[in-house]
């Protein structure tokens, strides 16, 4: 049986040569239409588009799935698929080795306060070498991850590599480990009493009811002092003014943080918008970075995404579950 689908809005950057690159991955006989209006008549089975309609689904009757061509799907398109309880939603993990290395690239940079020291050099101030920071060698040093997909477990792996001992907590724990990856697993029942044992506490959670707030007041004071934080998942999992005042005052050592709390509207106020409601800016032990991750548009993450495209439209196309199912219920 072929396989038909459509695809709504061709991805930033996407050209009919990326369409035919996607088309020679496909080991199945598959159909691919594209375009912002919807072929008549509807006879496609996945739907690939980031923020699908009402009308386009209701238009849709032969619809099976609906295939969201980067790695969180809106708000607005969870709500909506939660009212077509027949359709399967399904997400890229396309991201997930640049985020992993991104959460890397900031515990390095926070460890050994790095941006500090470039910033004094920068102006031939050798400050950070005589007077220095209080710096901290990762090797030994016990990492807790908060979300063990795709990310988490990458980040695991980079950890490993620099001699850290990994936990992790995952809403499944009793799930086998890939090959060769080496974590202590636990539910998240367990936060409370590892949270004292984390030298370095990696957030890679997604933003739900049930992530908003988790690391708190109370969850920050049970971290070591001198702990360090990094947030690779959505900035609204840790309070904000909690992860402040942890860091004005020194509780925290320091933060890495890629996500945040306040955005641009549009690109007209990208120069004019701090990204948190508190001074998070003025601190020296705090490293930033705007949302980049994923590192969209540069040529690896591009090639994963087709990868992981194909691989669910070749799955859907054999009869199989197709990956990467998005769990309405739990938000991820």
């Amino acid at each position: 049986m072929t396989l038909n689908v459509h695809l709504l809005h061709l991805p930033t950057g996407w050209s009919a040569e990326t369409l035919a690159d996607l088309q020679s991955r496909l080991e199945q006989p598959v159909v691919i239409t594209t375009g912002d209006t919807l072929p008549d008549p509807a006879e496609y089975h996945v739907l690939i588009a980031g923020r699908p309609s009402r009308a386009q689904l209701d238009a849709s009757p032969n619809l099976r799935a609906v295939i969201v061509p980067f790695a969180g799907p809106p708000e607005e398109t969870r709500r909506l698929l939660a009212e077509y309880p027949h359709l399967t939603l399904h997400n890229l993990h396309h991201n997930a080795i640049p985020t992993a290395e991104m959460a890397l690239a900031l515990l390095l940079s926070t460890a050994r306060f790095i941006p500090l020291g470039d910033r004094l050099l920068r102006r031939g101030d050798w400050a950070a070498r005589y007077d220095k920071p209080p710096e901290i060698v990762l090797h030994g040093q016990t990492a807790l991850i908060l979300g063990f997909g795709a990310i988490g477990q990458h980040v695991a792996r980079l950890c490993q590599a620099f001699g850290m001992k990994v936990l992790a907590i995952r809403r499944n724990p009793e799930t086998p480990l890939p090959a060769g990856l080496a974590a202590d697993i636990f539910g998240p029942d367990q936060l409370h009493d590892l949270l004292p044992r984390a030298d370095v506490l990696i957030v890679t959670l997604p933003l739900n009811t049930g992530t908003r707030g988790l690391i708190g007041p109370s969850e920050l004071a049970l971290l070591p002092p001198q702990a360090l934080l990094v947030n690779i998942g959505r900035g609204d999992v840790v309070d904000e003014e909690a992860l402040y005042e942890a860091l004005r005052s020194r509780r925290l050592a320091g933060a890495g943080i890629d996500v945040w709390y306040r955005y641009p509207e549009n690109e007209d106020d990208r120069s004019a918008t701090f990204p948190s409601n508190y001074p998070l800016h003025e601190l020296d032990n705090v490293v930033m970075s705007p949302h980049h991750g994923g590192a969209y548009g540069v040529p690896f993450t591009e090639a994963r995404r087709l990868e992981d495209l194909a691989r669910l439209l070749n799955a859907a196309a054999r009869g199989e579950p197709i990956p990467n199912r998005f769990d309405l219920s739990a938000g991820y």
